[in-house]
Parts: structure tokens; C-alpha cells; sequence
């Protein structure tokens, strides 16, 4: 049975307005340019550097990753949408276009750092241009999903064309890094406008509260925990996973494969799952599909050929397909529209704490006992999925819409 006050989300997807198809447009020319991050371990190391030396600098992006969120969120709110991610595109070209170039391994570190800050400004802007322009629980879902479907499309393509310019030139991969970058910020200068409620949003930040206020919000709170706990067992995919390919007597190529059955499954699936879900309630939803992440994951120390393992990723990749558009929605429906942006820039923070300290903290963990990495894993997995949950006070108070 479904609800009469919103249409269906096949429809939500037909009716999604211009904004929502530019900013998608933007990031995915953005992501398929989105070299550095993937590339600048093999380019330090070819360069002579050590290990220790290219994951210095990679945690040190991971760093300027954190505070570019918490920078891009207030700005989104007090310069508007379109102009944050101009601000973001036009540095981030600049000072990646000159990272060949550089010789000293200290103003390496300062550049690299500065892009993890610039690089990740614009994040809150798009995900606020997409709940400023639509504003039913399926809209959101349906342009939520439109956006990550783009950013998948980008990523895929942008690891085989980073691969076939990496074995070129990496000056050429860098520049094209830039050039893409540099688009991007041009088409949403170009063509995108912020919607007329979020520049009165923005003439209401005086008395907005700022970041102090988003805080006090104990459900954003309990959502940012979440994030935190939920990213530190999903990033075990990477970390976790291939540690136990290698020690189970399979290969890196296997290991490729199941990653490119997680993001073929996400291509596919993802946009008509979201439409599934997309009635459910979204505290609910989210619980499920932690439980999914966090079971499939877990699951991965008890297997070992590849038939088994490639179940495992189905079980996590569903979980993830599932919570992804319904977390951005979800947020969005949590902020007041003067603290959009905001929101969003925490949620981006959660994020990167979390994909930045799992790999640290599950290498630890695998490197003591690799069988305990699984048991934290579905501990972990199990909490995100608890903290999904409203509070029974909070559930008691809650009066559903009615359903026909």
C-alpha cells in the first residue's frame, strides 16, 4: 500500500527539476577527472619516495578532507550553493595542475594537504542544491539517487582513464585532474542558480547558531555516530578484505573482481532498489542495511574460495545500496533551512573521520588477530544499525502519516 501525499518515485525521477540534472551533470565531469586521490601513492612512490613517506601525505589529504567539509558547510550557507562550488572547483585545479612540478617533499605535503581541503569544499553545497530544489521524502530519494549514479558512472570512468594516463605521463594525468576540476566549476558557474529559499536561508545566518547550534540537534548527533561507526566497517571492504583474499592463497586479481562486482552491482541496482525503499521509513531502513554491511563483512573472515566471498559482497553491497541516498535524504529532512549546508558539512566530516581512521585501526586489529577484526566488525556493524533506531521516547512521539 502506498501514500496518496507523495508520487511514485519513477515519477519523482521524471520530475526532478533542472538543478538537480546540472549539479549531477558537474559531478560527474568532477569525478571522472578525480585522479589524485587514487594516483598519488604510485606517483610518490615512483618518484622514489617511500611507502611511509606517500601515506604520510595521503593521511595528511585525509586530514584537509575533515576541515574542507566543516569549510564548505558553513560556506554553502553564508555565500550560497553555486559560488562554494566555484570556490572549491577553481583552487583545487590550480594547485593539483602544479603538484608534477614540485620538487620538495615538504611543499608536496603542504600542496596535497591544501587539495584534501579545497577538493572536498563544494561537497555540502551539491548535496544542499539537491534538498533546496526538491522537497518530498521521494524527490530527494529519487535525486539523491540520480546524483550517485552519476558519481559511480564518473569514478568507474575515471579509473580506467587515470589508469591509461598514469602508464602515459602523470604530469598528463595531473593536468587532466585540473582541466576536470576546472570544468566543473565552470558549468555550475555557468548554469547553476541557487533556489530562491536558499538565498533567504542564507539572509537568515545572523541569527543561524552556526555549527554550535547543528550540534545541539541530539538526533544529528546520533546520525553523526552513526556515520563515524557505519564508514569504519564499510571501509573494512578495503582494508579487511584484501588482507584476507591474500591470506586465504588468492590473488590481487581476485580481489579486483569482487570489487567490480560490488560496483557493477551498484551501477545496476542501486537507483531501483532506492525506488523500493523509498516508502519505508527511513531510521528503519538504515538499520537494515548497516545489518547488511556489517553481517556481509563479518561473514568475510568465515569464507574463503570465491564463490562464497562473492556472496559476502552481495550481502554488503545491498546494504549499501540501500542507506546511501536514504542517509543524505534523511539528513536533509533533519536540517532547518538556514543550517542546511551545515548539516551536510558534518555529515561530511563523520564520513571522512571514519574512512580515514578504519583503515589505521582495522590494519591494527587484523595485524594482533585477524579473526578479531571480524568480531569488531560485526560489533560495529551492529551499533550503526542501533543508533539508525529513534530513541522509544522520541518513537512514541512520532505520529506516522497516514498510510492508504
Amino acid at each position: 500500500m502506498r501514500t496518496e501525499v507523495e508520487p511514485r518515485f519513477r515519477d519523482a525521477l521524471r520530475s526532478l527539476p533542472a538543478r538537480v540534472w546540472i549539479v549531477s551533470l558537474g559531478i560527474l565531469v568532477n569525478r571522472v577527472g578525480n585522479f589524485l586521490p587514487v594516483f598519488i601513492v604510485l606517483y610518490l612512490t615512483g618518484r622514489g619516495y617511500s611507502a611511509g613517506a606517500a601515506g604520510f601525505v595521503l593521511g595528511v589529504s585525509g586530514l584537509g578532507n575533515v576541515a574542507g567539509n566543516a569549510i564548505g558547510g558553513a560556506l554553502a550557507d553564508r555565500l550560497g550553493r553555486r559560488w562554494t562550488i566555484v570556490v572549491s572547483a577553481v583552487p583545487t585545479a590550480g594547485l593539483t595542475a602544479a603538484v608534477p612540478y614540485l620538487e620538495s617533499f615538504a611543499v608536496i605535503v603542504v600542496v596535497v594537504g591544501l587539495i584534501g581541503v579545497t577538493s572536498q569544499i563544494y561537497r555540502p553545497a551539491a548535496a544542499a542544491v539537491l534538498l533546496d530544489s526538491v522537497t518530498s521524502t521521494q524527490g530527494r530519494l529519487a535525486a539523491f539517487g540520480v546524483f550517485r549514479f552519476a558519481m559511480n558512472v564518473g569514478a568507474a570512468l575515471g579509473g580506467v582513464i587515470g589508469g591509461l594516463l598514469a602508464s602515459t605521463s602523470y604530469r598528463e594525468l595531473f593536468l587532466g585532474n585540473a582541466a576536470a576540476c576546472l570544468l566543473f566549476g565552470a558549468v555550475m558557474a555557468v548554469l547553476l542558480r541557487d533556489a530562491p529559499r536558499a538565498a533567504a536561508a542564507k539572509a537568515e545566518e545572523a541569527g543561524a547558531g552556526g555549527y554550535r547550534h547543528a550540534l545541539a540537534d541530539r538526533r544529528l548527533t546520533r546520525f553523526l555516530l552513526m556515520t563515524v561507526v557505519g564508514e569504519f566497517v564499510y571501509i573494512q571492504s578495503t582494508v579487511g578484505l584484501p588482507l584476507h583474499v591474500a591470506e586465504v592463497g588468492l590473488t590481487a586479481r581476485d580481489f579486483g573482481l569482487l570489487i567490480g562486482l560490488n560496483g557493477l552491482l551498484v551501477l545496476a541496482l542501486e537507483l531501483p532498489l532506492t525506488g523500493l525503499v523509498a516508502r519505508r521509513r527511513a531510521e528503519y531502513v538504515l538499520a537494515v542495511g548497516n545489518l547488511f554491511i556489517g553481517f556481509g563483512l563479518a561473514s568475510t573472515g568465515l569464507v574463503a574460495g570465491m564463490p562464497l566471498l562473492a556472496v559476502t559482497v552481495l550481502l554488503w553491497t545491498f546494504g549499501e545500496m540501500a542507506t546511501s541516498s536514504v542517509a543524505a535524504a534523511y539528513l536533509g529532512s533533519l536540517a532547518p533551512p538556514r543550517l542546511v549546508g551545515r548539516y551536510q558539512g558534518l555529515y561530511g566530516v563523520a564520513y571522512t573521520i571514519g574512512s580515514g581512521a578504519g583503515p589505521l585501526l582495522g590494519g591494527a586489529v587484523y595485524a594482533f588477530r585477524p579473526w578479531l577484526l571480524w568480531v569488531v566488525v560485526a560489533a560495529a556493524g551492529l551499533l550503526a544499525a542501533q543508533l539508525c533506531l529513534p530513541s522509544r521516547g522520541r518513537a512514541r512521539r512520532t505520529v506516522r502519516p497516514p498510510v492508504r
